[in-house]
């Protein structure tokens, strides 16, 4: 029965296609792998369009308002590296703290840039270095075209994000300086020799006098 049918089959080929059963199926596989490269292709390339479309989504979506931080500590300032999506994305130059949220692509995470964020870098900017130790606000020691290179980055943040606070600077305690009392303890160890002094040499001064004198008239 599966023979018969096998024969039919081919004799209606030849019949209304023209074509010999072998030149048919091989035709019929060709056009059914063309049909799955191009399915794979304009699939692949929609799901690509989807991914895109989302992402810009995501970017266009508004961003929070800037929260004002007032004065933090450079350790709190790392908090605000990018790692953590629910907080804004900061950065400083000379002190003063921007919200750079909106250009996290340039500052964020997988950034030419993110090296700089959550830390006042005054110092790379000036200098264009990505090196560890020029990530500070360490600027004391810049030459006159470092200094307009990052006076120039200084001008560009003020006018494209808002400043949303200022860098806790830190002030070096030295030996003696915690406390008021050994200057205190000074001023009246001062003052007693003031009072005490000029009594003693008048009193020296007066014995001798009346040695001096004593001595003349023997």
């Amino acid at each position: 029965m599966a023979l018969q049918l096998w024969e039919t089959l081919k004799e209606a080929i030849t019949v209304y296609t023209g074509l010999s059963p072998a030149t048919f199926f091989a035709g019929l596989g060709l056009g059914l792998a063309i049909y799955y490269v191009i399915s794979a292709l304009f699939g692949s390339s929609d799901r690509h369009h989807e991914r895109t479309t989302r992402n810009l989504q995501e970017a266009m979506q508004p961003l929070p308002p800037p929260v004002q931080l007032g004065e933090i500590a450079e350790d709190e300032l790392k908090a605000y590296d990018g790692s953590d999506p629910e907080k804004p994305l900061l950065m400083a130059i000379k002190g003063q703290i921007y919200d750079v949220s909106q250009s996290r692509m340039f500052y964020g995470p997988g950034g030419p840039y993110a090296l700089f964020a959550g830390k006042d870098a005054s110092r790379a900017l000036a200098k264009m270095s990505f090196e560890d130790k020029d990530l500070t606000g360490d600027i004391s020691d810049l030459g006159p075209f470092e200094i307009d290179a990052l006076q120039d980055w200084e001008y560009k943040f003020m006018s494209k994000y808002v400043k949303v606070g200022t860098v806790k600077k830190t002030v070096p305690v030295t030996e003696g300086s915690s406390t008021g009392e050994p200057a205190e303890a000074t001023d009246r160890e001062v003052e007693k020799l003031a009072e005490n002094g000029p009594s003693k040499n008048t009193a020296n001064g007066t014995t001798e006098s009346t040695s001096g004198a004593d001595a003349d008239q023997e």
